[in-house]
């Protein structure tokens, strides 16, 4: 089955950070071969022809450059297979319930709409027979209940970032079935990426953030 995943980029960062702070030892696994990752849950029949992440560059600077090493890693290991698609952050006012003072949030902005898109454009050009999600965010329900009833020969898979979970989506998964990917620690430890990498012809080079880097022997 052609297979094509798609990772709600915000829902898996914020679940693997709300991991390691229950299990610092979950702070390895910032820096994954996302495809290699994915590749990990392919059934014999399946193949994989790409893996779609859904982000927005953060505002921060220090957070931007590492997501930025961590993408220019994935694209360099993985190329074609490795699709990232961008929505972006704004900052929205808000108002203090207490000393009702206004301030402004930082909010990501079409991530949603961006997988709705990518889901439905995939199955209504049929380039896809197994679509499988990694979210936990119930507001993708409509598209796939779209997906759903439209395309009733796509299969749809439902795994759920470290930490979180929705109803709604393990009801929209092929046979309610569904993945927790904090139960699959081994398939996060085979994803693991060197420190350094390096393009096959030398000609370009990612870095593990120094604040990413993690010895097992510090503990």
């Amino acid at each position: 089955m052609r297979t094509i995943f798609y990772i709600d980029g915000f829902n898996f960062y914020y679940g693997l950070k709300n991991k390691k702070r229950i299990d610092s030892t979950w702070a390895k696994y910032y820096w994954i071969d996302i495809v290699k990752l994915c590749e990990q849950f392919l059934g014999p029949d399946d193949t994989l022809i790409k893996v779609k992440y859904f982000t927005a560059p953060p505002l921060s600077l220090g957070k931007r450059i590492r997501q930025s090493a961590l993408f220019k890693a994935n694209d360099i290991i993985n190329k074609d297979k490795f699709e990232l698609i961008r929505g972006k952050y704004i900052m929205k006012p808000m108002m203090c319930n207490n000393c009702k003072q206004q301030f402004e949030k930082p909010e990501e902005k079409r991530t949603d709409v961006n997988i709705s898109v990518q889901l439905l454009g995939d199955c209504a050009l049929n380039k896809v027979d197994k679509v499988v999600l990694i979210s936990a965010d119930s507001d993708l329900v409509p598209p796939l209940e779209f997906i759903k009833e439209n395309f009733p020969a796509k299969k749809i898979k439902i795994y759920f970032p470290p930490t979180s979970y929705s109803n709604d989506l393990r009801d929209i998964s092929f046979r309610r079935k569904i993945v927790k990917l904090e139960n699959n620690r081994n398939n996060f430890e085979l994803a693991i990426m060197p420190t350094e990498v390096v393009k096959s012809d030398g000609s370009d080079t990612a870095i593990i953030p120094a604040s990413w880097i993690y010895d097992d022997n510090s503990r």
